[in-house]
Parts: C-alpha cells; sequence; structure tokens
C-alpha cells in the first residue's frame, strides 16, 4: 500500500469502463476559505500550472485504502438549510478563524450521497464507509491549529438526514431557514440547481418523476421550497440535537447561538472579526452588503408558510 500523500483530497468520482474512479486533487495546504467549495477546487488547481493538464486518478477503493493514514478533525456540527438562508455566510463568518476547518457544500460529499441514484448496485454499507473516509481528508489537520470541523451540505441534503445522523449520533446538527416567499423570489432571481427540474434528482424530494416532468417552473420550485419546509419540521421534531435558526436572527445572534449550540469557545477578537466579515456580501466578499427586498409572493407558497409558522413556534419554543 502507497503513503498517503499529505494535503490530498478526492474531490470528483466517473465512471470508465463501468467502473467507479476518484479524482484526487492537491490543495497545497491552503485553508478552505471560499463561500463555495467548487471555487476552492477551481484556486488549488490553478495554483501549480506544470500540472494543470494531469489528473490523478484512482480506484475509489483506494479512498478507504488511504484514509487510516490520516489524522483528521472531528465533525463538530453538521449545517443544513434550504438555501438562500444566510448559510453561505455563516460558513464565511466560522471561516475567518483559522482553528477552523470549514466545508461548503464539498462536491465530492454530495457525489457520495447521491450514489444510488447513479449506480443502484453501490450498497449502502460502502456508501457509509466513503462518506466517513471522506470527511476525514477534509478534515486533515494541516497545521496542527484546527480543532474544529464544521460542514455546510448543500440544501437537497435535508433528505439525507437520517442517514447522516446515523454516521453522527452525537454531533449537533444546524437547520438554517428563511420565510418561503424570500426563498422563492431569491431563485427565481437566479435559479439553484434544485430549482431546475430534473437537475437533481426528483425522488430524493419525493417527487414522482413522471408527474413533475412537465411543471412550470414556478410551481416545481414551490414543491421544493414545501418539502424542505415538512423536512425540517419533521427533523426539529424529532432530534433534540439539533438547533434552529431563522436567517431573520441576524447573522452575529446566529453565530453566538452556534457557539453556545456547539460548545465552540469565541474570543473577542474572534467577534470583531467576523462582525467586519459581515459586513460583506456573502459570495462577494469585498462587495459590501445591501439586502434588496422583494415582496412579490407566489400564490401556492400557503402550504410553505404554513410549514414555516409551525417550524417557527418550534424554534421559539426551543429558546424559552
Amino acid at each position: 500500500m502507497f503513503d498517503f500523500p499529505f494535503n490530498w483530497v478526492p474531490y470528483k468520482l466517473t465512471t470508465k469502463g463501468g467502473q467507479i474512479q476518484c479524482y484526487w486533487l492537491n490543495t497545497y495546504g491552503e485553508p478552505f476559505t471560499e463561500p463555495f467549495f467548487d471555487e476552492t477546487i477551481l484556486k488549488c488547481k490553478g495554483l501549480d500550472a506544470r500540472y494543470a493538464a494531469i489528473s490523478s486518478v484512482s480506484d475509489v477503493k483506494m479512498v478507504t485504502g488511504w484514509a487510516n493514514q490520516v489524522s483528521a478533525v472531528e465533525p463538530t456540527a453538521i449545517i443544513f438549510h434550504v438555501s438562500r438562508c444566510g448559510s453561505t455566510l455563516v460558513s464565511q463568518l466560522l471561516a475567518t478563524l483559522s482553528e477552523n476547518i470549514v466545508l461548503a457544500e464539498v462536491p465530492f460529499f454530495d457525489d457520495v450521497l447521491r450514489l444510488p441514484y447513479k449506480y443502484p448496485e453501490f450498497d449502502q454499507p460502502a456508501i457509509t464507509k466513503l462518506f466517513t473516509d471522506a470527511v476525514k481528508y477534509y478534515g486533515q489537520k494541516r497545521t496542527g491549529k484546527e480543532h474544529s470541523l464544521f460542514i455546510k451540505t448543500d440544501s437537497w441534503h435535508l433528505f439525507f438526514y437520517k442517514q447522516l445522523r446515523e454516521l453522527y449520533p452525537t454531533i449537533p446538527f444546524i437547520i438554517m431557514y428563511r420565510k418561503p416567499d424570500e426563498v422563492f423570489n431569491s431563485h427565481r432571481k437566479q435559479p439553484g440547481m434544485q430549482a431546475v427540474n430534473g437537475l437533481i434528482e426528483p425522488q430524493l424530494f419525493g417527487f414522482d418523476a413522471n408527474e413533475v416532468a412537465n411543471m412550470h417552473p414556478n410551481d416545481y420550485l414551490v414543491a421544493v421550497i414545501e418539502s424542505y419546509f415538512k423536512q425540517c419540521l419533521e427533523i426539529a421534531v424529532a432530534d433534540s440535537q439539533c438547533l434552529l435558526l431563522n436567517y431573520n436572527e441576524g447573522p452575529m445572534q446566529i453565530i453566538e447561538k452556534i457557539a453556545a449550540f456547539t460548545k465552540t469557545e469565541l474570543t473577542p477578537q474572534d467577534i470583531l472579526k467576523m462582525t467586519e466579515r459581515s459586513r460583506y456580501h456573502s459570495k462577494r466578499q469585498g462587495e459590501v452588503f445591501s439586502e434588496v427586498n422583494n415582496h412579490q409572493t407566489h400564490f401556492k407558497l400557503d402550504k410553505a408558510i404554513e410549514l414555516y409558522n409551525l417550524l417557527e413556534e418550534k424554534r421559539k419554543t426551543a429558546t424559552l
């Protein structure tokens, strides 16, 4: 067995000749501070032009083969969200501290979790092992100062809640959300993957593929948002280790609640650093954030709003 190459992570799964292959990325010890991990991948690929055209590929079994050689930070919390609800800014605030490793929507995690939809023969125990091993690579101790690992999921990973809770039965889960009409309007302005019918397997949302195939984009988006809030409420009712956070609480109050919930100590200097970062756009770090309120509401959001109100009752009761 070869020794594990330090600073490398598995970043993409593909199929060749009927076999699943894993592509590896040299991170060169760079901190993961970009708003989304696909941006980190592009940054790392550009760090050494000599190897830009060379692909480092292995059998997927190598992910498990090397995992025991990795010294990694255990997950501190997993952050779920309904999208467009401040989770990107929160992950950016957490990433301002060098002792935190923040993994924001890692494509490889999504590849692994959605394997059953693409390769039905890939059994669940193998997926479980592949996911936990992948987390080890991304949580590598590169400087020795790291002691916290925050994983921000893709929004549709809400539907992998049970699977992830079985993997991590004791760590805090955080659910971030926002008023359904605000989420809807944000996606109408700039649609995310989950807002476009067919980009994510409809079965994941509990949809019949044939029934939603010809839905109007707005109706499909409403159905997705409704499914998100239904899942959030079910998790909140079932899981006592779950913290509900509403976008309208504000980024710094949210950070303070996450710190208390995860028993993470923040110094006054940490708070100052995060407060300064919170003034800027979550995805465009040099741009001062200015919120534009769009009060247009889609009439079919009634059910989602009803679920949102129930979730709010649950959140407020928990804080009393």
